[in-house]
């Protein structure tokens, strides 16, 4: 089967209203900003939304782009030489929620889809994304219940390529997330895939849909359940240090926005990720036994969650 372009981009734009409908709602206060936007080669454009100063949430943004080009970046074709020479089309939503409580984690969600295409030859095509959580105060059973729906994603999903989606999938994020300079996990993971197109379009359709989908179940309750807890300045100053790591990677290592910057997208839209206010500490120790301590020391280890609490 053909990749649907229509039914993928009517899919982008309506997960994104779902989400910021969503995001808008728990928080209570603030709203989203709406940026339609148009690249200057007049090849693509998107809809970027971002809400700032929020009771629950000091930053979430949520873009859907769709871009085209003559070429691909190097990024692109570094890991698939096939694909140079070809023609691209790219369409994505990506989310990226920063909150205010160092309780509650910091969030990041992707669904992609992307066709490179040369005449007289087959179109290459593939879909990906995924999403992970970032945690500065963790808790175990919110690390259990974010797994568990990335497990419920994989499962309500008949991929045929594999006996079990969700161990492949969380490994993928597990190394994918990963800082190789501090040789430290960015988060607590979640799932990650990219580059499947088996068995067929509707197949792997269907499963990036789940992922998409899923994402408030997993996120949301977390929001809820931590969003009022009692938190000190000492506390919040940890969370901004602990930002650092994310911009890190995201500058250095994320490959979406190395493909964003690299293709000519707007950049504004690109780096909504990055977090409003951050700090960097010189060579930070955390106190031996300390909660803070607790973060790097257990949970950002690769572990079992789905079956921590059995």
């Amino acid at each position: 089967m053909t990749p649907n372009t229509d039914q993928i981009r009517q899919y982008l734009q309506t997960l994104q209203i779902t989400i910021t409908d969503a995001i808008t709602l728990a928080d209570g206060k603030a709203k989203f900003q709406i940026d339609n936007w148009t690249r200057e080669s007049g090849q693509g454009g998107g809809k970027t939304m971002v809400l700032t100063g929020g009771d629950v949430f000091e930053q979430a943004g949520v873009n859907f782009s769709e871009v085209t080009g003559d070429s691909l970046p190097a990024s692109a074709t570094a890991h698939r030489p096939e694909l140079a020479g070809r023609n691209f089309h790219a369409m994505g939503l990506s989310l990226v929620v920063h909150p205010n409580n160092p309780h509650v984690p910091t969030s990041h969600a992707n669904v992609r889809f992307f066709i490179a295409e040369k005449v007289d030859e087959p179109a290459i095509w593939w879909v990906g994304g995924g999403f992970d959580l970032t945690p500065y105060y963790a808790y175990i059973e919110d690390c259990v219940h974010w797994h568990q729906v990335a497990k419920q994603a994989c499962t309500d999903f008949s991929l045929t390529t594999d006996s079990d989606i969700y161990s492949k999938y969380k490994q993928w994020c597990d190394d994918y997330f990963y800082l190789k300079h501090r040789n430290e996990a960015r988060g607590i993971g979640g799932l990650f895939f990219d580059d499947l197109n088996q068995p067929d379009f509707e197949q792997s359709f269907a499963f990036m849909q789940s992922v998409g989908d899923h994402f408030l179940d997993a996120y949301l309750p977390i929001v809820e359940k931590r969003k009022d807890t009692t938190f000190s300045d000492q506390q919040k100053q940890f969370q901004l240090y602990r930002r650092g790591r994310y911009v890190e990677f995201n500058l250095v290592y994320d490959r979406g926005t190395l493909f964003g910057l690299q293709s000519g997208g707007r950049t504004e839209s690109i780096l909504m990720s990055l977090p409003p206010v951050v700090n960097w500490q010189y060579n930070y120790q955390a106190e031996p036994g300390s909660d803070e301590a607790l973060l790097t020391d257990y949970y950002l280890k690769p572990r079992d969650w789905i079956n921590l609490l059995k």
